[in-house]
């Protein structure tokens, strides 16, 4: 039994070594995403729910610290560039599209199917509808929304998950005034606010393992000519000096024949590079083999 404690104690002091030696394996390299607004089915257009909890997703994703989020306004200007609309419902080809312009791995779409509350009174019924400034015994809040994620390099759909959640309190008026995306510190005090915060939760948790399943991508951005090249991210990505990458050149397009649906391209291996200088945004490597990469090519760990 003696023995016994005295490995698990060990085991246990190990752990956050153990933890820590996996964190390294993918060399720490942060991947890249991108929310287009969420379609909103709920009738409530006024409220513009459907750019308010993409945004909310978006910050939620940037305070995770676990991805490179692009701005939401670098998105919208790059939609206009494309003449593409930013809101309603969005197809899986023109998620992947926009996500390669931006250089994200991920896309996340959807749409916010509920927004309302159910009223409960002793001896009475409840229902789900509009938000109103009632006092009530008892108030619950629900926000549901569908959640689909969309592989930049594919045009496939990798995870597509409904979120539903709910948050009460008893005694309660709330007033439609507080439906605020504006003002977040009202917003999320509400108990609209709180129940979005749990689907936002989960939608994090489905996006985390989505990613988990995609290799993770930089692009190069210039070739020097001077056998150095400069490659996207930097530091805010997680790139260091010394990181080798495999340089993928793109190919021809793929486009359904149907659909004319952009799907992806094709790639080959074109060489590889070693990073020897690192800034915020962008990194210098020296080509190690190949030659010839172009703005835009992948580059992907060894």
């Amino acid at each position: 039994m003696r023995k016994f404690v005295v490995l698990l104690a060990c085991v246990m002091i190990a752990l956050p070594s153990l933890v820590l030696a996996q964190d390294k394996v993918g060399g720490g390299l942060k991947k890249r995403v991108a929310v287009m607004d969420f379609e909103d089915k709920t009738g409530h257009g006024s409220w513009q729910l459907g750019s308010g909890m993409a945004d909310k997703l978006a910050t939620a994703l940037v305070k995770s610290g676990r991805f490179i989020v692009i701005e939401r306004e670098q998105l919208k200007k790059l939609m206009q560039e494309q003449a593409l609309g930013m809101t309603g419902a969005v197809s899986a080809g023109t998620a992947a599209t926009v996500g390669r312009l931006a250089g994200v791995e991920l896309m996340v779409t959807g749409s916010v199917n509920e927004f309302g509350q159910k009223e409960s009174k002793i001896g009475g019924s409840g229902r789900f509808g509009g938000l109103r400034g009632i006092g009530v015994e008892t108030k619950t809040a629900r926000v549901g929304c569908s959640v689909r994620l969309v592989n930049t390099s594919t045009g496939e759909i990798v995870a597509a998950e409904d979120i539903a959640e709910e948050e009460s309190k008893k005694g309660v008026e709330v007033s439609t005034n507080d439906f605020d995306f504006a003002n977040t510190s009202n917003f999320d005090n509400t108990l609209a606010g709180k129940a979005m915060g749990k689907s936002i939760t989960k939608a994090i948790d489905v996006i985390a393992k989505a990613m988990d399943k995609l290799p993770w991508t930089g692009r190069i951005l210039k070739d020097n000519g001077d056998g150095t090249v400069l490659v996207r991210p930097g530091t805010d990505g997680g790139v260091k000096v010394g990181d080798t990458f495999t340089v993928y050149s793109l190919g021809e397009k793929i486009t359904d024949p149907t659909t004319g649906e952009e799907l992806g391209q094709t790639e080959s291996k074109a060489g590889t590079v070693t990073v020897t200088g690192v800034q915020e945004k962008f990194s210098t490597a020296k080509v190690a083999t190949g030659k010839g990469f172009k703005a835009g090519d992948a580059v992907r760990l060894q």
